[in-house]
């Protein structure tokens, strides 16, 4: 497995990427007040009235009384900003911090946010769809950040990204390469995980259809796909050798 550490993608629209630093910093926010046991460890109660328990979404079961504080719709949005520990936290905010501000570049401020938590959205359905009767709750940002990887996939596949290979070696690979490997991995796991494992893996495959979909329509005019703006490395040569 890899790590993100950061891509050689400037900004050409924003200033700054304020939503993305936004989303980032609430997740972090909740984490250490309600999860993090630093407060008090309200983990259990955390995921059951805020994650999306399918159950409950479907009208199979009742959350008890003292869990039961907002709609189940609502829950959509919410689950989206819980995570289950440390490791599952930072691992989604590295890949939104590295991806996530060149697709609120590509989109807008208020358009990318909407593509974030529409991406988080369809990630859970498509997770109730497969396991309608799951009284286990989802919770986390995978599914809205695979809808980013999806969008940066799309708008940047060129772009060199530094990754840490196997969390100590370090290697500098075009976006392609890196997130494709991501893809093919999770759709991997869809056949190979165990009945053990707790990951949704089919949030994450709702969330890369969504940002595919979604990136198409809503990023800004004229912004292209597959990085066709940037000159290929014979056109660079060809216009170095005719400077000569």
């Amino acid at each position: 497995m890899f790590i993100p550490l950061s891509d050689a993608n400037a900004l050409r629209h924003l200033r700054f990427q304020y939503v993305t630093v936004t989303l980032i910093a609430i997740n972090m926010l909740v984490y250490v007040f309600f999860v993090s046991g630093v407060f008090g460890d309200a983990l259990e109660a955390t995921a059951y009235s805020f994650g999306v328990v399918p159950a409950v979404y479907n009208d199979y079961a009742t959350l008890p009384e003292e869990y039961d504080l907002i709609p189940a719709w609502a829950t959509l949005i919410t689950y989206q900003f819980v995570h289950g520990g440390f490791l599952h936290l930072v691992g989604n905010m590295l890949f939104l911090w590295v991806f996530g501000d060149n697709v609120e570049d590509a989109l807008g401020h208020f358009r990318f946010l909407v593509f974030y938590l529409l991406c988080g959205v369809a990630a859970a359905l498509v997770h109730d769809l497969v396991h309608p009767t799951s009284e286990v709750p989802l919770v986390g940002a995978s599914g809205a950040v695979s809808g980013v990887i999806a969008a940066y996939l799309m708008l940047h596949p060129r772009v060199q990204v530094w990754v840490l290979v196997l969390w100590r070696v370090p290697l500098r690979l075009r976006a392609v390469w890196v997130l494709s490997f991501w893809v093919l991995l999770q759709v991997g796991m869809l056949f190979g995980a165990d009945e053990q494992d707790n990951t949704a893996w089919w949030a994450h495959i709702g969330g890369l259809a969504a940002g595919a979909v979604l990136v198409l329509v809503m990023r800004r005019p004229g912004v292209v796909l597959f990085d066709r703006d940037l000159p290929r490395v014979s056109q660079l040569r060809g216009g170095r050798s005719g400077q000569r």
